[in-house]
């Protein structure tokens, strides 16, 4: 009896270890296949396209963008050799170029794309792209495949461009912005001192802005700021700098002026440009600012100095009564017992 409910509880043991291998084989293969559909979404969500083969260069995965820059549907594409579906030419010889899969797989090592590749899709057009490959090795290291990363270079050379862009450019008017003006002043400056000529800023403050805004909302306050750059633009020269400094302040640039003079016909003219009524939504409205002037080097020995003297300016002009233009006159400093010359009316 005792030698029974050993063989009994002997063979419940046994099927219960049997029953958990099962479960443990399931819930792997799960896993498994969990694993593979995170990593097919995680492909396809991901801007470059991907392409993997194996050991013998036939293609066993080509995610969306891949699909789409080979013209291969990936059923079509799927144990195709790789130069079938990813062929490769010289741009100037159209001679086959060598396959970076093949490279990677065969050097055992990161490889680039060839220079001047264009890549030949399924219709016959080109692209041209930028790509690199790299081996597939498996737990005991030995080269199973090759995957290829690759994506239209013209689109990167865009996206670059876009960068460039935004880095330097004011989103709202497409002004430059700071950063780009703080490059140009300088630039004028160094030219100022060889060449022995002056160089002029004025800093414009919108008189009002605030009130403005609230009243007509960020929308239409936006709208008149993109009204002003264009209002500023059409009144200085091609080599002269409008920017937007921030808010409703901008920087004008003068690069090259012989007399004060220059610098203060231009304030003139941005004053009467912007005095003309604008049209926000139904309704016409009439805008003024404050104009502030300062002139290199008779003003400031730097840009800092300059900028600094035109924003004091501009603030006299605000205080002795707005729409106006005051010229910074004098090295004291500007809070205290500054000199301006106001405008003639």
């Amino acid at each position: 009896m005792l030698y029974g409910d050993c063989q009994s509880n002997n063979g419940r043991s046994e099927g219960e270890g049997e029953q958990s291998a099962d479960e443990r084989l399931r819930g792997a293969e799960a896993a498994l296949q969990a694993e593979r559909e995170w990593a097919q979404v995680t492909l396809n969500s991901i801007g470059d396209a991907v392409l993997t083969t194996d050991v013998q260069g036939r293609v066993t995965y080509l995610n969306r963008v891949a699909e789409e820059l080979t013209g291969w549907a990936s059923r079509d594409a799927l144990g195709k050799p790789v130069e079938h579906i990813l062929k490769l030419v010289n741009n100037q010889t159209f001679h086959t170029a060598t396959n970076p899969a093949r490279r990677a797989m065969t050097e055992n090592r990161t490889v680039g794309l060839a220079m001047n590749c264009l890549l030949i899709r399924q219709d016959g057009s080109q692209l041209e792209i930028e790509d690199s490959a790299a081996p597939i090795h498996n737990h005991q290291g030995f080269t199973v495949g090759a995957v290829v990363v690759f994506h239209d270079a013209c689109q990167s050379l865009t996206r670059s461009a876009q960068f460039a862009y935004q880095a330097q450019y004011d989103a709202l008017t497409s002004l430059p912005n700071r950063f780009l003006f703080a490059e140009r002043l300088s630039r004028a400056i160094g030219l100022a001192k060889r060449h022995r000529h002056q160089v002029a800023l004025l800093y414009l403050d919108i008189d009002n802005f605030k009130c403005i805004n609230d009243s007509l909302g960020h929308a239409l306050g936006d709208r008149l700021l993109q009204a002003v750059a264009e209002r500023l633009s059409e009144c200085i020269r091609v080599t002269d700098t409008v920017c937007r400094q921030g808010g409703d302040e901008f920087v004008i640039l003068l690069s090259e002026i012989e007399h004060t003079q220059d610098a203060v016909r231009i304030a003139e003219k941005i004053l009467t440009t912007l005095a003309k009524p604008c049209l926000m939504g139904h309704v016409e409205r009439c805008i003024s600012a404050s104009i502030g002037v300062s002139l290199y080097p008779d003003h400031a020995s730097n840009e800092h100095e300059l900028l600094n003297n035109a924003d004091a300016a501009m603030y006299h002009a605000k205080r002795s009564g707005r729409n106006q233009y005051q010229v910074f006159q004098g090295s004291i400093s500007p809070l205290v017992g500054m000199i301006c010359t106001p405008r003639s009316n």
